[in-house]
């Protein structure tokens, strides 16, 4: 095989190019905590903020703040010392980082496959080994003969919930656009990935669940920038979890009734756009998010708001 020269080699990593993952900055704690402590004063659970968290520094292809996040949420700090002691279980710990590998799967619905990658090595890298040897290692998602038309009808059943009643219209205007993009999406993505897999052994932190996929696709979403009229979509699609009762299999991840309708009310849905806005302000700096280009927007063409948007 050919090698490469390095001027061309030079050329992929330009720095222009940005081809490298994103450090953590020097605040990064302090900016995940500041999100901790108002999820907590609004009655919201631990893998809620945790992985509204996760979509954004995974969007922000920062690996090493992904670290910080699960360190964060694994540890609590006294208010009267300052040391650090554990604030969960290793089961809870190991629960935390399999909810986070899941979000991370779930971010490739939005984000594509790269940074997926990226904060999945590193992320497994820097997990001590008590944690790692207990991490689950059978895939749920394998598609065979027997399981795909229950596959087809979970992302359906998911698309259906996230776009009514504009769900067959949208299917329709997509594959007016590519006869085969619905049919990606519906079945890839929301069947494949969006959608937890069912009949199957899944151990604790890998079901996500409705309103928190809702939370991902926002976060991954409000953090690429180019994309209001999706951001709007799906901050549409965690009321709707509300309101058609999707979101009671979510009770214990989301935390309850009152958690649930909070996040889904104006208030909510402030606290949600504010906190992904605080990770990529941090993590991004002046540049803003580094997924798409500062101010880019998504013409939205011919599908109207009121239609819904991915």
């Amino acid at each position: 095989m050919s090698r490469l020269s390095n001027s061309l080699k030079a050329l992929i990593n330009a720095p222009a190019a940005r081809p490298n993952t994103v450090p953590a900055p020097r605040d990064m704690k302090a900016v995940y905590a500041k999100i901790q402590q108002s999820a907590q004063a609004n009655g919201l659970s631990q893998p809620s903020w945790v992985a509204l968290s996760a979509a954004t520094t995974i969007t922000m292809n920062s690996p090493e703040s992904l670290t910080i996040l699960y360190d964060l949420a694994t540890t609590t700090t006294t208010t009267t010392t300052t040391t650090t002691a554990p604030s969960q279980t290793p089961n809870s710990a190991l629960a935390t980082a399999e909810l986070i590998r899941e979000v991370s799967l779930k971010c490739i619905s939005f984000n594509g496959i790269p940074r997926t990658i990226n904060s999945l090595n590193a992320f497994r890298a820097s997990l001590p080994d008590s944690i790692t040897t207990h991490l689950t290692t059978t895939p749920t998602r394998e598609p065979t003969p027997a399981n795909i038309e229950t596959i087809k009808t979970r992302g359906r059943a998911l698309w259906d919930s996230v776009y009514r009643p504009f769900e067959s219209k949208l299917y329709n205007r997509l594959a007016a656009a590519h006869p085969d993009l619905p049919v990606h999406i519906l079945n890839a993505n929301y069947g494949a990935i969006l959608s937890d897999p069912v009949d199957v052994e899944r151990a604790p932190g890998q079901q996500v669940g409705r309103v928190l996929t809702s939370l991902v696709a926002v976060a991954c979403l409000r953090a690429q920038t180019g994309v209001g009229p999706q951001v709007m979509s799906h901050v549409f699609g965690l009321r709707k979890a509300v309101e058609d009762g999707s979101w009671v299999g979510d009770n214990e991840s989301v935390g309850g009734r009152a958690a649930a309708e909070w996040l889904a009310s104006e208030e909510g849905n402030v606290w949600i756009l504010e906190s992904v806005d605080a990770i990529v302000g941090a993590i991004g700096g002046v540049g803003g998010s580094n997924f798409a280009a500062a101010g880019a927007r998504l013409h939205s063409g011919t599908v109207h708001q009121s239609a819904g948007h991915l």
